[in-house]
Protein backbone atom coordinates (compact mmCIF):
# COMPACT_ATOMS: atom_id res chain seq x y z
CA UNK A 1 0.00 0.00 0.00
CA UNK A 2 1.37 2.91 -0.90
CA UNK A 3 0.92 5.76 1.49
CA UNK A 4 1.13 9.43 0.62
CA UNK A 5 3.94 11.51 3.15
CA UNK A 6 1.16 13.54 5.11
CA UNK A 7 -1.01 10.22 5.32
CA UNK A 8 1.44 8.68 7.70
CA UNK A 9 2.45 12.04 9.43
CA UNK A 10 -1.63 11.69 10.33
CA UNK A 11 -1.02 8.39 11.31
CA UNK A 12 2.15 9.09 13.38
CA UNK A 13 0.20 11.79 15.26
CA UNK A 14 -2.76 9.40 15.80
CA UNK A 15 -0.52 6.68 17.44
CA UNK A 16 1.13 9.74 19.55
CA UNK A 17 -2.62 10.28 20.98
CA UNK A 18 -3.20 6.58 21.48
CA UNK A 19 0.21 7.00 23.60
CA UNK A 20 -1.02 9.55 25.73
CA UNK A 21 -4.23 7.85 26.04
CA UNK A 22 -2.28 5.17 27.50
CA UNK A 23 -0.20 7.24 29.34
CA UNK A 24 -3.04 9.34 31.00
CA UNK A 25 -5.00 6.89 31.79
CA UNK A 26 -2.38 4.25 33.28
CA UNK A 27 -4.48 5.49 36.45
CA UNK A 28 -7.10 3.84 35.99
CA UNK A 29 -5.68 0.56 35.05
CA UNK A 30 -3.19 0.47 37.92
CA UNK A 31 -3.84 2.99 40.42
CA UNK A 32 -5.82 0.48 42.71
CA UNK A 33 -3.96 -2.45 42.67
CA UNK A 34 -1.17 0.17 42.96
CA UNK A 35 -2.67 1.97 46.04
CA UNK A 36 -3.33 -1.38 48.18
CA UNK A 37 0.34 -2.56 47.78
CA UNK A 38 -0.80 -5.59 46.05
CA UNK A 39 1.98 -4.50 43.20
CA UNK A 40 4.58 -1.93 43.44
CA UNK A 41 4.23 0.70 40.16
CA UNK A 42 6.72 -1.23 38.02
CA UNK A 43 4.90 -4.64 37.93
CA UNK A 44 1.42 -3.08 38.36
CA UNK A 45 1.84 -1.30 34.61
CA UNK A 46 3.95 -3.86 32.71
CA UNK A 47 0.71 -6.05 33.92
CA UNK A 48 -1.68 -3.46 32.30
CA UNK A 49 0.49 -2.65 29.20
CA UNK A 50 0.37 -7.01 28.49
CA UNK A 51 -3.73 -7.05 29.02
CA UNK A 52 -4.09 -3.45 26.99
CA UNK A 53 -1.88 -5.17 24.37
CA UNK A 54 -3.65 -9.27 24.25
CA UNK A 55 -7.06 -7.42 24.34
CA UNK A 56 -7.28 -7.32 20.50
CA UNK A 57 -7.23 -10.70 21.18
CA UNK A 58 -10.41 -10.77 22.64
CA UNK A 59 -12.38 -7.88 21.25
CA UNK A 60 -14.13 -6.99 17.73
CA UNK A 61 -13.61 -3.40 16.01
CA UNK A 62 -17.24 -1.82 16.52
CA UNK A 63 -15.80 1.15 18.56
CA UNK A 64 -13.39 1.98 16.05
CA UNK A 65 -16.66 1.72 13.33
CA UNK A 66 -18.34 3.95 15.14
CA UNK A 67 -15.88 6.97 16.06
CA UNK A 68 -14.62 6.56 12.55
CA UNK A 69 -17.62 6.99 10.49
CA UNK A 70 -20.92 7.38 13.59
CA UNK A 71 -19.49 10.63 14.32
CA UNK A 72 -19.13 13.15 11.45
CA UNK A 73 -20.11 13.11 7.77
CA UNK A 74 -17.42 12.09 6.13
CA UNK A 75 -19.31 12.40 2.34
CA UNK A 76 -19.31 16.57 3.49
CA UNK A 77 -15.92 16.39 5.25
CA UNK A 78 -14.24 14.84 2.00
CA UNK A 79 -12.00 17.62 0.93
CA UNK A 80 -10.86 18.72 3.97
CA UNK A 81 -11.17 15.08 6.30
CA UNK A 82 -7.45 15.06 7.06
CA UNK A 83 -7.10 18.67 8.41
CA UNK A 84 -9.78 17.96 9.83
CA UNK A 85 -8.47 15.00 11.55
CA UNK A 86 -5.20 16.47 12.18
CA UNK A 87 -7.21 19.48 14.22
CA UNK A 88 -9.19 16.90 16.13
CA UNK A 89 -5.88 15.22 17.72
CA UNK A 90 -4.53 18.20 18.30
CA UNK A 91 -7.76 19.06 20.85
CA UNK A 92 -7.22 15.87 21.95
CA UNK A 93 -4.08 15.68 22.39
CA UNK A 94 -3.49 18.99 23.96
CA UNK A 95 -7.01 18.78 26.75
CA UNK A 96 -5.00 15.20 27.56
CA UNK A 97 -1.72 16.99 28.43
CA UNK A 98 -3.49 20.26 30.47
CA UNK A 99 -5.49 17.25 32.44
CA UNK A 100 -2.27 15.30 33.51
CA UNK A 101 -0.45 18.68 34.34
CA UNK A 102 -3.25 19.37 36.73
CA UNK A 103 -3.29 15.87 38.05
CA UNK A 104 -7.17 15.17 37.01
CA UNK A 105 -8.67 11.89 35.78
CA UNK A 106 -10.22 13.19 32.35
CA UNK A 107 -11.50 11.02 29.45
CA UNK A 108 -9.11 10.79 26.78
CA UNK A 109 -12.38 9.47 24.75
CA UNK A 110 -14.23 12.19 25.14
CA UNK A 111 -11.52 14.42 24.39
CA UNK A 112 -11.10 12.80 20.54
CA UNK A 113 -14.63 12.99 19.99
CA UNK A 114 -14.69 16.39 21.27
CA UNK A 115 -11.80 17.53 19.58
CA UNK A 116 -12.84 15.43 16.39
CA UNK A 117 -16.69 17.28 16.32
CA UNK A 118 -14.76 20.73 17.00
CA UNK A 119 -12.75 20.22 13.78
CA UNK A 120 -15.73 18.96 12.04
CA UNK A 121 -17.82 22.32 13.04
CA UNK A 122 -15.09 24.47 11.96
CA UNK A 123 -14.66 22.62 8.65
CA UNK A 124 -18.31 22.50 7.88
CA UNK A 125 -20.83 23.78 10.16
CA UNK A 126 -22.44 21.62 12.25
CA UNK A 127 -24.44 19.75 9.25
CA UNK A 128 -21.03 18.04 9.62
CA UNK A 129 -21.85 15.89 12.89
CA UNK A 130 -24.26 13.23 12.60
CA UNK A 131 -26.13 13.93 15.65
CA UNK A 132 -27.87 10.48 16.19
CA UNK A 133 -24.24 8.75 16.44
CA UNK A 134 -23.72 11.21 19.81
CA UNK A 135 -26.35 9.59 21.54
CA UNK A 136 -25.27 6.55 23.02
CA UNK A 137 -21.62 7.81 23.98
CA UNK A 138 -22.91 11.17 25.57
CA UNK A 139 -25.40 9.19 27.37
CA UNK A 140 -22.42 7.10 29.25
CA UNK A 141 -21.06 10.06 30.90
CA UNK A 142 -23.82 9.84 32.84
CA UNK A 143 -24.25 5.88 32.67
CA UNK A 144 -20.40 4.88 33.09
CA UNK A 145 -20.30 6.47 36.22
CA UNK A 146 -23.44 5.30 37.43
CA UNK A 147 -23.13 2.03 36.46
CA UNK A 148 -19.92 1.90 37.99
CA UNK A 149 -20.77 3.36 41.35
CA UNK A 150 -24.20 0.49 41.51
CA UNK A 151 -21.95 -2.58 41.09
CA UNK A 152 -19.57 -1.41 42.67
CA UNK A 153 -21.74 -0.76 46.06
CA UNK A 154 -23.88 -3.75 45.02
CA UNK A 155 -20.71 -6.26 44.78
CA UNK A 156 -19.01 -4.74 47.95
CA UNK A 157 -22.52 -5.70 49.86
CA UNK A 158 -22.08 -9.25 48.82
CA UNK A 159 -18.26 -9.93 49.66
CA UNK A 160 -19.07 -8.08 53.03
CA UNK A 161 -21.77 -10.61 53.53
CA UNK A 162 -19.87 -12.98 52.36
CA UNK A 163 -16.88 -12.34 54.03
CA UNK A 164 -18.10 -11.71 58.04
CA UNK A 165 -17.06 -13.92 59.28
CA UNK A 166 -13.49 -14.13 58.07
CA UNK A 167 -10.59 -13.01 59.72
CA UNK A 168 -9.43 -9.98 58.19
CA UNK A 169 -6.30 -11.44 57.70
CA UNK A 170 -7.59 -14.00 55.79
CA UNK A 171 -9.58 -11.86 53.93
CA UNK A 172 -6.76 -9.16 53.09
CA UNK A 173 -4.16 -12.79 51.85
CA UNK A 174 -7.67 -13.91 49.23
CA UNK A 175 -8.05 -10.53 47.84
CA UNK A 176 -4.85 -9.60 47.05
CA UNK A 177 -4.55 -12.87 45.05
CA UNK A 178 -7.61 -12.00 43.49
CA UNK A 179 -7.10 -8.80 42.57
CA UNK A 180 -4.49 -9.63 40.09
CA UNK A 181 -7.35 -11.21 38.37
CA UNK A 182 -9.72 -8.12 38.39
CA UNK A 183 -6.95 -5.57 37.57
CA UNK A 184 -5.94 -7.67 34.52
CA UNK A 185 -9.56 -7.70 34.02
CA UNK A 186 -10.20 -4.10 33.83
CA UNK A 187 -7.22 -3.52 31.86
CA UNK A 188 -8.13 -5.66 28.80
CA UNK A 189 -11.54 -3.45 29.21
CA UNK A 190 -9.53 -0.56 28.86
CA UNK A 191 -7.39 -1.83 25.78
CA UNK A 192 -10.24 -3.12 24.37
CA UNK A 193 -12.19 -0.28 24.13
CA UNK A 194 -10.04 2.91 24.23
CA UNK A 195 -7.34 1.13 21.76
CA UNK A 196 -10.44 1.00 19.10
CA UNK A 197 -11.13 5.13 18.98
CA UNK A 198 -7.55 5.57 17.53
CA UNK A 199 -7.97 2.65 14.93
CA UNK A 200 -11.22 4.43 13.97
CA UNK A 201 -9.03 7.93 13.27
CA UNK A 202 -6.28 5.78 11.73
CA UNK A 203 -8.80 4.06 9.32
CA UNK A 204 -10.48 7.75 8.84
CA UNK A 205 -6.99 8.68 7.65
CA UNK A 206 -6.67 5.80 5.14
CA UNK A 207 -10.91 6.80 3.89
CA UNK A 208 -9.84 10.57 3.54
CA UNK A 209 -6.74 9.46 1.11
CA UNK A 210 -8.94 6.99 -0.74
CA UNK A 211 -6.95 3.64 0.76
CA UNK A 212 -9.75 2.76 2.36
CA UNK A 213 -13.65 2.37 1.20
CA UNK A 214 -15.61 4.33 3.36
CA UNK A 215 -18.86 2.35 3.36
CA UNK A 216 -17.15 -0.99 4.78
CA UNK A 217 -14.94 0.86 6.83
CA UNK A 218 -12.65 -2.26 7.33
CA UNK A 219 -10.02 -2.04 10.03
CA UNK A 220 -6.82 -3.55 8.86
CA UNK A 221 -5.10 -5.90 11.00
CA UNK A 222 -1.92 -3.39 10.92
CA UNK A 223 -4.07 -0.93 12.09
CA UNK A 224 -5.35 -3.32 14.71
CA UNK A 225 -1.65 -3.91 15.79
CA UNK A 226 0.16 -0.99 16.28
CA UNK A 227 -3.03 0.67 18.07
CA UNK A 228 -2.84 -1.78 20.50
CA UNK A 229 0.84 -1.25 20.74
CA UNK A 230 1.05 2.49 21.29
CA UNK A 231 -1.65 2.63 23.92
CA UNK A 232 0.14 -0.13 25.91
CA UNK A 233 3.82 1.18 25.70
CA UNK A 234 1.64 4.36 27.06
CA UNK A 235 0.10 2.42 29.49
CA UNK A 236 3.82 0.98 30.40
CA UNK A 237 5.11 5.14 31.03
CA UNK A 238 2.45 5.62 33.28
CA UNK A 239 0.71 9.10 34.64
CA UNK A 240 2.03 9.11 38.07
CA UNK A 241 -0.08 12.12 39.12
CA UNK A 242 -3.18 11.24 38.03
CA UNK A 243 -2.63 7.66 40.40
CA UNK A 244 -2.00 9.56 43.30
CA UNK A 245 -5.16 11.29 42.18
CA UNK A 246 -7.08 7.85 41.74
CA UNK A 247 -5.80 5.37 43.99
CA UNK A 248 -5.25 7.32 47.40
CA UNK A 249 -7.41 11.15 47.11
CA UNK A 250 -10.98 9.79 46.67
CA UNK A 251 -11.17 7.10 49.44
CA UNK A 252 -9.04 4.77 51.13
CA UNK A 253 -8.83 1.35 49.44
CA UNK A 254 -7.82 -1.93 50.93
CA UNK A 255 -7.14 -5.46 48.68
CA UNK A 256 -11.19 -6.34 48.77
CA UNK A 257 -12.38 -2.79 47.78
CA UNK A 258 -9.49 -2.75 45.48
CA UNK A 259 -11.19 -6.06 43.77
CA UNK A 260 -14.87 -4.84 43.67
CA UNK A 261 -14.06 -1.91 42.30
CA UNK A 262 -12.06 -3.09 39.30
CA UNK A 263 -14.88 -6.05 38.75
CA UNK A 264 -17.37 -3.94 38.39
CA UNK A 265 -15.36 -1.21 36.10
CA UNK A 266 -14.36 -4.10 33.23
CA UNK A 267 -17.85 -5.57 33.39
CA UNK A 268 -19.23 -2.02 32.53
CA UNK A 269 -16.33 -1.90 30.27
CA UNK A 270 -16.88 -5.22 28.44
CA UNK A 271 -21.01 -4.36 28.26
CA UNK A 272 -20.00 -1.49 26.41
CA UNK A 273 -17.70 -2.62 24.23
CA UNK A 274 -20.01 -5.20 23.59
CA UNK A 275 -22.28 -2.36 22.37
CA UNK A 276 -19.81 -0.48 19.91
CA UNK A 277 -19.93 2.17 22.40
CA UNK A 278 -17.08 4.42 22.87
CA UNK A 279 -17.07 5.13 26.88
CA UNK A 280 -14.74 6.74 29.36
CA UNK A 281 -12.91 4.03 31.25
CA UNK A 282 -11.96 7.10 33.49
CA UNK A 283 -15.76 7.30 34.58
CA UNK A 284 -16.03 4.17 35.14
CA UNK A 285 -13.47 3.36 37.44
CA UNK A 286 -14.01 6.53 38.87
CA UNK A 287 -17.48 5.65 39.91
CA UNK A 288 -16.76 2.06 40.95
CA UNK A 289 -14.16 3.35 43.63
CA UNK A 290 -16.69 6.04 44.62
CA UNK A 291 -18.97 3.05 44.48
CA UNK A 292 -16.88 0.63 46.78
CA UNK A 293 -15.96 3.72 48.95
CA UNK A 294 -19.22 4.82 50.08
CA UNK A 295 -20.57 1.30 51.33
CA UNK A 296 -18.51 1.80 54.03
CA UNK A 297 -19.92 5.10 55.39
CA UNK A 298 -20.95 8.11 53.47
CA UNK A 299 -17.97 10.25 54.47
CA UNK A 300 -15.42 7.95 53.24
CA UNK A 301 -15.35 9.39 49.96
CA UNK A 302 -13.62 12.83 49.76
CA UNK A 303 -16.66 14.34 47.88
CA UNK A 304 -14.42 18.05 46.92
CA UNK A 305 -12.05 15.76 45.12
CA UNK A 306 -14.72 13.59 42.92
CA UNK A 307 -16.08 16.73 42.21
CA UNK A 308 -13.32 18.59 40.85
CA UNK A 309 -13.30 15.07 38.78
CA UNK A 310 -16.46 15.17 37.85
CA UNK A 311 -15.97 19.19 36.41
CA UNK A 312 -12.83 18.18 34.23
CA UNK A 313 -15.80 15.70 32.92
CA UNK A 314 -17.81 18.48 31.94
CA UNK A 315 -15.64 20.04 30.64
CA UNK A 316 -13.97 17.67 28.56
CA UNK A 317 -15.92 17.50 25.03
CA UNK A 318 -16.38 21.52 25.17
CA UNK A 319 -13.03 22.28 25.91
CA UNK A 320 -10.94 19.70 23.26
CA UNK A 321 -14.14 20.86 20.92
CA UNK A 322 -12.90 24.19 21.33
CA UNK A 323 -9.01 24.04 21.37
CA UNK A 324 -9.86 21.49 17.73
CA UNK A 325 -11.95 24.70 16.34
CA UNK A 326 -8.82 27.31 16.95
CA UNK A 327 -6.49 24.45 15.51
CA UNK A 328 -8.34 23.64 12.39
CA UNK A 329 -8.72 27.67 11.45
CA UNK A 330 -4.87 27.97 12.08
CA UNK A 331 -4.08 24.55 10.13
CA UNK A 332 -6.70 25.71 6.63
Amino acid sequence: MDIPLFAVFLIAVALVFDYINGFHDAANSIATVVSTRVLSPGKAVVWAALCNFIAFLIFGVGVAKTVGKGLVDLSILAPVLSHVILAGLVGAIAWDLITWHLGLPSSSSHALMGGYGGAAVAAAGFDAVLWQGWVRPVAFIVLAPMLGMLMGFLLMLAVTWVCRRARPSRVDRHFRILQLVSSGLYSLGHGGNDAQKTMGIVVGILVAYGLAGKEAFEIPLWVVLSCHAAIALGTLSGGWRIVKTMGMRITHLRPVDGFAAETSGAATLFLATALNIPVSTTHTITGSIVGVGALKRFSAVRWGVAARIVWAWVLTIPASAGIAWLAFRVIR
